[in-house]
């Protein structure tokens, strides 16, 4: 049976991808995921993993070498963070148009400039429209659950795309926690074996990827079926989630809730900060306050219906993002969810709160903040917390 033990993040994310047992991972060291690779390099010389490790000379090439694996038929993990990620932005779109299950994990960071090596969802939120699918950990706990599960999700037949399973830099990356790792032959087991429908070594097969899409509505039909693909994604989630969550006793949740059944006054937030959102509202609750709290595990594919279904009792919705949109009437996260509960009819007016970027700390007083101002009618532009002006 697994026992309880302390762990960073990073660590978890590691043991996670040597359980799955890639058979190729090319990455580039950047902060706060280095000990990621850190930690997975180890396992390779200590012949705990049979991984082909490539040491590249940058993210871009990182990625090139991790698409060109997996077009060969191999399974792939990477893992990268904040201008690691923005290097690979060439070929994230076509990691994803290419169909390759690649599981990356990224360290959630600040981008610059100005140069910030901390905690904020600028990097990911970034990428949010390349195709891949998305997951956020609150815990270290939680990134090894999401990063087990990210290896059946991309290579489902009915995905086939790549996966990125996050955790927020620092605070969950860092941070020691209490976790349980589960034995190597539960997962190996739950993971199973990759079988590539359409590998280029397959020279009795041959095929082409990647191929160049004329004038016409060919390359809007390739288009079309990565969507759906996507789409797709959100019943992979949940099945798969379920069949982890039966084996482990772990909730796996599309999106967790709390205290939502009868709020009146919801907050809506991603990662790490959910712990203190429900701290502040467990202690308004203890005051009488009818409030509750909104966390997707999963970004993309966004889970509209259930963020709606969850809001839909409320008087007012708040939503704390850890990045913004620059020239957009909302932050990324509030853009998703004010599209949700219009097109699932709720009615609740959302307030739009910016706080932590670049580290920042998100204070219990400003948590406390948001639920007052959702009682006195909530605000009509966005927020910026903690700062003047």
């Amino acid at each position: 049976m697994a026992e309880k033990f302390s762990a960073t993040g990073n660590q978890m994310v590691a043991e996670a991808i040597r359980q799955a047992k890639p058979d190729v991972m090319a990455a580039y060291p950047i902060t706060p995921q280095t000990t990621i690779v850190e930690t997975y390099d180890k396992f390779v010389a200590d012949g705990r993993v049979h991984t082909e490790y490539v040491p590249v000379e940058s993210e871009h090439s990182a990625l090139s070498a991790c698409i060109g694996a997996s077009a060969a038929g191999a399974r792939v993990a990477t893992a990268t963070s904040s201008q690691g990620l923005a290097y690979m932005w060439e070929e994230l779109h076509i990691a994803a148009g290419m169909r390759c299950p690649i599981v990356m994990a990224n360290a959630n960071r600040a981008l610059s400039s100005p140069i910030n090596i901390h905690g904020d969802h600028s990097d990911i939120m970034a990428a949010r429209d390349c195709g891949w699918v998305m997951f956020f950990a609150e815990t270290a706990q939680e990134a090894y659950d999401n990063t087990v599960v990210s290896f059946r999700v991309a290579e489902d037949p009915n995905v086939l795309l790549p996966v990125l399973t996050t955790l927020d830099g620092f605070v969950t990356t860092h941070a020691m926690d209490v976790c349980v790792l589960e034995e190597d032959e539960t997962v190996e087991k739950f993971v199973g074996d990759y079988k590539p429908l359409y590998p280029l070594l397959d020279t009795d097969n041959p095929v082409g990827q990647g191929m160049f899409a004329t004038l016409g509505p060919d390359y809007m039909k390739q288009k079309l079926i990565e969507r759906r693909a996507l789409d797709n994604a959100m019943e992979a989630i949940e099945k798969h989630g379920k069949e982890w969550e039966k084996i482990t006793g772990r909730p796996f949740d599309i999106v967790d809730t709390w205290g939502c059944e009868d709020a009146d006054y919801i907050v809506v937030c991603l990662g790490s900060n959910a712990g203190n959102v429900r701290f502040e509202a467990r202690k308004l609750r203890e005051e009488g306050k009818k409030v509750g709290v909104v966390r997707p595990r999963v970004f993309r594919p966004f889970p509209a219906k259930q963020v709606a279904e969850a809001c839909k009792n409320a008087k007012a919705v708040a939503v704390i993002d850890r990045s913004d949109s620059f020239g957009s009437p909302s932050a990324p996260l509030a853009l998703e969810v004010r599209s949700a509960l219009v097109r699932n009819g709720v009615t609740a007016p959302v307030s739009d709160y910016v706080a932590g970027l670049g580290g920042a700390d998100i204070t219990l007083e400003q948590i406390k903040q948001v639920f007052t101002d959702l009682e006195n009618g909530g605000t009509d532009q966005i927020t910026y917390m903690g700062i003047e002006g």
